[in-house]
């Protein structure tokens, strides 16, 4: 710094802490104000990440309920891939196994199973209810519902080669070429579970047996059996052909809403009319309840193939309490049915129990 003459070394000293004092308060405001700047900088920064987050959660969430929205929004399809219709019967206490009112342990269960009440649907005791399985010859519950629907009693029904040369269980007798009354026929289907009746029919009501299982899916659908899939007449073939109990349970309650089907089903014997020497066509039903004499038997359905093991619908009623059982691949289907419907009269609707002729392991 340059120096003036006329000052005295004292007034340099002065003026230079002077000069030293005002750095020192340029320092000072600088550095607050600096700290200032960062401060509100990081204030900022601050505010629009907590904005930004709540924003892509607010997203998130939007999305996810617009998901959720457009999830629930989507027409509900059957396996075969059509619109699924109003459930046949709502079953309550469906999926709630720990609830059921009957509490009943197998030593060696079924693969599924559920007891209900056919009027009210209330689910009284139930196994992998909506478990997709295959079903053997309950297929045949479906097959007679729709000829029911489709032709009268006294209807025609050609017998076709490919009728008498089914496979499997069998009517037997069908004369090839020749008509046979189609309630006949349906006996045929339904007691010894003939798997050429089911041909002859599917045939008759469609023209062809796929144009029959077309009929099949669509019913199953229009009934809302969501698990439910078939690919034959018969049940005969399971590959592709798979239901599950709480579809059968819907189907039952429908079928016995068909007075020829609920007619048919509980026969243990029948004596029709038939062309072939004789004029009479001799058939047994082989539901083992029905042949052991359950108390209030009502019906229904056997079924059996290597791949689908023992199945069962049986359907019974006791003072106006209309009970099912629906067992899938079970080693003994009617002791196993008998005790769930007696646990179901007895412990539900407190009935007394009714004396019963044994049935024999395994049957």
């Amino acid at each position: 710094m340059s120096t003036s003459p006329f000052m005295t070394p004292g007034d340099r000293g002065r003026r230079r802490e002077r000069s030293r004092r005002r750095r020192r308060r340029r320092r000072a405001l600088l550095a607050g104000a600096l700290a200032v700047a960062i401060i509100a900088a990081v204030v900022v920064v601050a505010l629009a990440q907590s904005h930004t987050g709540r924003r892509s959660a607010s997203g998130r969430a939007g999305a996810a309920q617009t998901g959720q929205a457009l999830r629930s929004r989507a027409p509900a399809l059957s396996p075969s891939g059509l619109l699924l219709g109003k459930p046949a019967l709502s079953l309550t206490g469906i999926a709630a196994p720990q609830r059921d009112p009957v509490q009943v342990a197998f030593q060696s269960p079924p693969r599924a199973g559920l007891l209900f009440n056919l009027s009210t649907g209330q689910v009284l005791w139930q196994r992998n209810a909506y478990r997709r399985l295959r079903i053997a010859s309950l297929t045949k519950m479906m097959t007679a519902l729709l000829t029911v629907e489709s032709a009268p009693p006294n209807a025609p029904v050609l017998v076709t080669r490919q009728a008498v040369e089914a496979a499997g269980s069998k009517v037997g007798v069908l004369p090839l070429g020749r008509r046979v009354r189609l309630e006949s026929m349906l006996y045929g289907l339904l007691l010894p579970s003939g798997n050429d009746a089911a041909m002859a029919l599917a045939q008759h009501v469609a023209g062809s047996a796929r144009r029959f299982v077309e009929r099949m899916n669509a019913m199953a659908a229009k009934l809302g059996m969501g698990c439910t899939r078939y690919s034959s007449p018969s049940g005969y073939v399971d590959q592709g052909n798979y239901s599950c109990a709480a579809d059968l349970a819907m189907l039952a309650h429908v079928d016995l809403e068909q007075p020829r089907i609920a007619s048919i089903v509980r026969t243990f014997t029948a004596a029709l009319p038939f062309p072939i020497k004789g004029g009479k066509l001799y058939l047994y039903n082989n539901n083992p309840l029905l042949i052991y004499g359950y108390p209030g038997l009502t019906g229904l359905k056997t079924g059996y193939t290597m791949a689908a093991g023992k199945c069962l619908v049986a359907t019974a009623e006791r003072h106006g309490v209309r009970l099912g059982v629906v067992l899938l691949n079970s080693l003994d289907p009617a002791t196993q049915a008998r005790h769930l419907l007696d646990s179901g009269y007895a412990d539900v609707y407190h009935q007394a129990p009714v004396p019963e002729p044994p049935i024999p392991a395994g049957a």
